[in-house]
């Protein structure tokens, strides 16, 4: 019998609204060109550090608060200051040290730019420190016992799903994945809720006690979209300070088995694509970044 221990479990979350955007009007007052600081009329605290947002212009007109943009939409990493203020940038890790010299570059707008702001996270990323997770998933039944019959008929409907992540406190020091403070920033979102997609793993590549070569980097995971209903904030004289955040699913549940490498392309028959340059060549993907 192999035994798996829990150590290597771990968690990645995705950033998401819930389906509701922001809107609001850009005017020259809101643009400090010195600092890279913009600021929105919203309220505080739908916004995160880290969020990566998409800002449209509504009218169609060009971002030209973003200094030499003439494009009408635009993906960014952001930092929420403590006054609420916001400055942009291209990677998620100087979203989180918010340093101003490597904050895009602003421009005082001519004329008033009515804009749609969404968060359009793609990328997961790990939840730091940690502690514990569960996931349970629940099978509801219906009643299909008709008069007469001697014993209880019963069918399966809906399938639903709650849990916890537990972690240890931690809210600076990290620039690469999300912190446990995230967990408390992410219920207080008042006006676009708790929303993410997680993966939850069972198993982790370079984690292999059953001893077996083929398997060393399968991975097993839950993956699904949740909503945050609880966060609590556990601190005593004797122990570390926890934050645990109780959730329910929202949708559909998959338990996802990857049984070939990451860093394998695969061709539509599940033959692998072989360059001809050697193995340390690599194949690169054109995108345009907004």
């Amino acid at each position: 019998m192999t035994v798996y221990l829990g150590t290597y479990g771990k968690v990645e979350l995705r950033r998401q609204f819930d389906g509701t955007d922001l809107r609001s009007v850009v005017n020259s007052s809101d643009v400090n060109v010195i600092r890279k600081r913009l600021s929105f009329d919203f309220k505080r605290g739908q916004l995160i550090t880290g969020d990566q947002v998409e800002i449209t212009s509504v009218s169609g007109v060009a971002l030209s608060f973003f200094s030499g943009y003439a494009k009408t939409s635009i993906k960014r990493y952001i930092n929420v200051d403590a006054l609420g203020g916001i400055r942009f940038y291209t990677a998620f890790a100087d979203a989180i040290n918010g340093t101003v010299a490597s904050a895009a570059t602003l421009a005082v707008p001519s004329s008033n730019i009515t804009i749609r702001v969404e968060v359009q996270n793609a990328d997961y990323r790990l939840l730091a420190q940690l502690d514990s997770w569960e996931l349970n998933t629940q099978r509801e039944t219906a009643d299909t016992t008709s008069l007469s019959e001697e014993f209880r008929s019963q069918v399966s409907t809906l399938l639903s799903g709650s849990g916890r992540m537990s972690c240890f406190w931690e809210y600076i020091g990290d620039t690469v994945n999300d912190l446990p403070q995230y967990l408390i920033q992410l219920l207080l979102r008042a006006r676009v809720g708790g929303s993410f997609s997680a993966r939850f793993y069972l198993k982790t590549g370079n984690y292999n006690p059953s001893g077996v070569a083929a398997t060393v980097n399968d991975q097993i995971w839950y993956e699904f979209e949740g909503i945050l209903t609880s966060c609590a904030t556990q601190i005593t004289p004797d122990s570390a300070v926890k934050i645990a955040a109780d959730f329910i699913t929202t949708g559909e549940i998959k338990l996802q088995v990857e049984l070939q490498p990451t860093d394998f392309l695969l061709q539509e028959n599940s033959d692998e694509i072989l360059l001809d340059q050697g193995g340390g060549a690599k194949l690169l993907i054109e995108s345009s970044d907004l």
